[in-house]
């Protein structure tokens, strides 16, 4: 696990104990210390621990006065007291002055276990609290996992730290956003930042998996289950044991599956197809979707019960239009395979002035294909406005006599500007629904919902 810890114990003998214990549970970084007026000097410079687990009787400086050291100096780390002696109003007075619990010696793993969990919880609650009461954004503790995710948005910053910070947990987590957002981008960077990283990441298509499919798939079947089936198959479940499984497009799971799905979030159990057997599973779930779910639910098109149950946090991707300030970030990434990003000329200004008030229905991967086009087009060559689909020149230019006509009078709603937009697409593809999707960039579900609420089939 990436917390830090410390734990503070004069007897060396039962400080290690605790540290194995503590390896045991899957602490990774845990700093071991018999000096209390040492660690406590430390404290006043400004190390800072996410846990500390202080032993109450300590010469020189006992465990209450550190407690008071620990909680003036850093008052984000959670602490839990270690004695021998069970006495109710030394618990009292240890919680009164900030600790979190109390445990008493010989302390067993599972009970040290439990209370640990229990306390990191606490601290990823306010963490999240303080994230929002803050101006300003504090770093990545674990940057690595992130750094596909680019971006220098404030309002993308502040979504990758309570990623990180719902990351440690086992919570699970609902990520929504319009179709190419990057969701899947996010799923994999909580993952990567979580206990599990080295276990199996395993998306799923949930709108691909019909009914006798998605058991198969989902739960795995036992030899014989099926005609014709020679031998078992192992499910999805059985195969991310320990990992995490990746819940794409939740919003279009039929209603008949949500609730085996949601039985398998509650009990951790399930069964293969030709089998009675329950099978234990511990996975950590993330779901994503661009679909409305409480819009849904009012519509009874998903359960309640699994929308609360898959919402232990939420992370909400904005769209592209919102965060212009990465667009050009993002170019530099998806071009430095075919241009020097570092000098400038790969791309001329008026087709950056282009993609930079370009609406982007398709997001992020509508950006990428529209730059691989243009790409081909450029052949080499700084990437010109001619490179670019006429449709973004054209909405430019349709957005720009609005304005003049207007006086700067009135803005049209984003809603009315994608409508126009995305009927003009259609209408430049002759109608073919695969093909407006493949030049939007956005997913061809989403594209029949969005023709379909204008009327068109």
């Amino acid at each position: 696990m990436n917390s830090n810890v410390v734990v503070v114990d004069d007897d060396r003998d039962y400080l290690e104990v605790l540290g194995r214990k503590l390896a045991q549970i899957g602490f990774q970084r845990v700093r071991l210390e018999e000096s209390s007026v040492k660690l406590a000097e430390e404290l006043e410079k400004g190390l800072a621990f996410d846990l500390a687990l202080i032993d109450m009787t300590m010469p020189e400086m006992d465990g209450m006065a550190l407690l008071e050291k620990i909680k003036a100096n850093s008052p984000s780390t959670e602490c839990i007291m270690v004695t021998a002696i069970n006495e109710a109003r030394i618990a009292v007075e240890c919680l009164n002055k900030g600790a979190y619990d109390y445990l008493v010696k010989p302390v067993s793993t599972e009970d040290l276990s439990l209370s640990i969990k229990r306390t990191l919880e606490r601290k990823r609650l306010l963490d999240l609290l303080d994230l929002d009461k803050r101006d300003d954004l504090p770093a990545l503790e674990n940057e690595a996992p992130f750094r596909p995710i680019i971006t220098q948005s404030k309002k993308v910053l502040r979504i990758l730290k309570e990623a990180e910070l719902h990351a440690s947990s086992l919570v699970p987590v609902l990520i929504t956003g319009e179709s190419g957002t990057g969701k899947e981008l996010l799923a994999r960077a909580i993952h990567g930042a979580s206990p599990r990283a080295a276990q199996p990441f395993t998306p799923i298509n949930m709108s691909s998996l019909s009914g006798p499919l998605f058991e198969a798939e989902f739960f795995g079947h036992t030899k014989g289950a099926f005609t014709g089936a020679e031998a078992g198959r192992v499910g999805y479940l059985e195969y991310t044991n320990k990992g995490t499984l990746f819940l794409d497009e939740i919003g279009d799971l039929p209603l008949t599956l949500q609730g085996k799905l949601l039985r398998v979030l509650q009990d951790g159990e399930f069964s293969k197809l030709g089998s009675s057997e329950r099978q234990k599973v511990d996975l950590r779930f993330i779901a994503a979707t661009n679909e409305n779910l409480e819009q849904m639910m009012s519509q009874k098109r998903f359960r309640k019960d699994l929308y609360y149950r898959i919402r232990g946090g939420w992370l909400h991707l904005p769209p592209l239009r919102e965060r212009p300030e990465d667009i050009f970030l993002l170019s530099r990434k998806f071009l430095e395979k075919y241009y020097d990003v570092n000098k400038q000329g790969f791309i001329e200004k008026d087709a950056l002035d282009l993609l930079m008030h370009y609406h982007y229905p398709g997001n992020i991967r509508e950006l990428k294909s529209i730059l691989q086009s243009a790409v081909n087009l450029a052949r080499g060559e700084p990437i010109r406005e001619t490179h670019l689909p006429a449709h973004i020149s054209a909405s430019r230019k349709a957005y720009a006599d609005e304005e003049k006509a207007s006086g700067n009078a009135s803005i049209k709603p984003l809603v009315e500007v994608e409508k126009a937009h995305i009927l003009a697409a259609y209408e430049q593809t002759g109608g073919n629904k695969s093909k407006t999707a493949r030049l939007l960039g956005i997913g061809l579900n989403t594209l029949r919902r969005k023709l379909a609420g204008y009327g068109i089939q």
